[in-house]
């Protein structure tokens, strides 16, 4: 009787207890784990999915100059203008000593005490007859100066029944040319004459208006524009009066032919 013997392998799981093994289940072991290699061979060889990166955004930033520039322009103050000086100043009427004032601070720096002496006027605030017998071309009894041409129309239109007969000419340059004032002047004869200063002087310095027969110059000095500036606050009607009233009219005055008021 023959006996066949079988390789059997033992495993000990616990002290005292033991268990039989076939070897055919160790095949089945090994192959199992190198069916589990080759899946993490397989899974370890794919490639890796790469992630979509964001595009950076772009990030402008402002420049340090553009930044002093924008607290400059902040830290500008205004420039107070002339209307908002005069807004705050409430009006007064005008006196004789503004306009000596007036001509001793403009000549006080290029004058001698006696040449500034010279320019002393007696202003007239207050004057009467307006009207006298009056026969001469060219020339007009009373002479008002005024800031603009407008505010020359609205004087006209206020003095109508101030005026009664007399004749009124206008003496600026709006509408009307100097051409066409100087033949009126020449032919024929007018008791006041209302006008810009720089019109006036034009007509002085072109011997179309003589100031020999004028016994009254008005400088309308208390009137205020839109901008509440008066005539002696607009640049141009300053030099422009003060030039008149140097080359014509102050010789006038000291000689004692004409008078100076201020309205």
């Amino acid at each position: 009787m023959e006996v066949l013997l079988y390789p059997v392998l033992i495993c000990r799981r616990s002290p005292g207890s033991y268990s039989v093994q076939d070897p055919s289940d160790d095949e089945a072991i090994e192959k199992a784990s190198e069916n589990r290699t080759a899946t993490c061979q397989d899974s370890d060889s794919k490639p890796a999915v790469k992630k979509k990166r964001k595009q950076p955004t772009e990030c402008f930033l402002s420049q340090p100059k553009e930044k002093q520039e924008s607290a400059v322009k902040a830290k500008r103050r205004k420039k107070k203008k002339i209307s908002d000086v005069l807004q705050k100043s409430a009006p007064k009427p005008g006196v004789p000593a503004d306009l000596q004032n007036l001509l001793t601070q403009h000549f006080g720096e290029n004058r001698s005490v006696i040449e500034i002496e010279e320019l002393k006027l007696s202003v007239c605030p207050k004057w009467a007859k307006l009207r006298r017998n009056h026969k001469e071309k060219k020339s007009v009894v009373m002479l008002v100066l005024c800031s603009s041409a407008l505010r020359s129309l609205e004087l006209i239109k206020s003095m109508t029944a101030f005026k009664g007969d007399c004749r009124v000419i206008k003496l600026f340059a709006k509408h009307i040319k100097i051409k066409e004032q100087m033949s009126m002047l020449e032919k024929g004869m007018f008791h006041i004459g209302v006008g810009t200063p720089g019109r006036v002087k034009a007509l002085v310095e072109q011997d179309a208006l003589c100031l020999n027969s004028t016994k009254y110059l008005i400088l309308d000095w208390n009137w205020r524009d839109q901008k509440l500036r008066r005539m002696m606050d607009i640049p141009e009607i300053k030099k422009e009066t003060i030039d008149l009233l140097e080359k014509s009219i102050i010789k006038l005055c000291r000689d004692g032919s004409v008078k100076l008021g201020l309205f």
